[in-house]
């Protein structure tokens, strides 16, 4: 895990509360809508348990629609996890919020990727604090199979790096590292992982624990 000092990155969780009808749409033909909602919590979980298990104590869940949600406030509850509503806007609108209340590095992540695990948020932290801020990397990502990216880590908050993007499609990252090098900023790209999001994804997950009953 990160040692507990003021320079270990902070990590942000995005989440979607797990409401039938609005979470993972695009698994409802398949799974059905009460069931993709009940992925949705089950990746929330694990999400949330991950980034705890790496950064215990510097922990945010960022919420939508709103912090207000029974699930939200249980994770709360029971977690001790900070929780914020995440702002309105586009995906990159939000991001950009979430960074911007942090005043050192941190990372993001979202709950779509059951494959994420603790020792990849801390190899993403341990890249990002390598060098001082002159010399070292001003961004980490891990790159999604998909074309997206899973995680995206920051020295300090960069907004421009998340406009005009076209949220997803195949797109993402690719216009990610253009908007990067035309930024000038330095970064490194860790290890591809999957994440969850169209009903091909649903046949990776029969092979992760908690995971078997939504594999196809």
């Amino acid at each position: 895990m990160f040692r507990d000092s003021p320079e270990a990155p902070a990590i942000a969780v995005f989440a979607r509360a797990p409401q039938a009808g609005t979470a993972k749409t695009r698994l409802i033909p398949v799974l059905g809508a009460s069931g993709a909602a009940r992925l949705q919590r089950r990746l929330t979980l694990r999400a949330l348990a991950v980034a705890q298990r790496a950064a215990p104590g510097r922990v945010c869940l960022w919420a939508a629609p709103d912090e207000r949600q029974r699930f939200f406030r249980a994770l709360r509850w029971h977690c001790g996890v900070e929780l914020r509503c995440q702002s309105d806007g586009d995906l990159g609108q939000r991001m950009a919020a979430a960074f911007a209340v942090q005043s050192g590095p941190s990372l993001l992540i979202g709950s779509d990727c059951p494959a994420l695990q603790p020792a990849d948020l801390i190899a993403a932290g341990e890249t990002l604090l390598a060098g001082d801020e002159g010399s070292g990397n001003d961004a980490v990502f891990i790159p999604a199979d998909d074309g997206g990216y899973v995680l995206v880590g920051l020295r300090r908050p960069r907004p421009e790096l998340f406009e005009a993007i076209e949220w997803g499609t195949q797109r993402v990252m690719q216009q990610t590292r253009q908007r990067l090098s035309r930024l000038h900023l330095r970064w490194v790209e860790l290890p591809g992982l999957w994440d969850v999001d169209r009903p091909a994804d649903l046949a990776r997950l029969a092979g992760l624990d908690g995971f078997a009953a939504w594999g196809r």
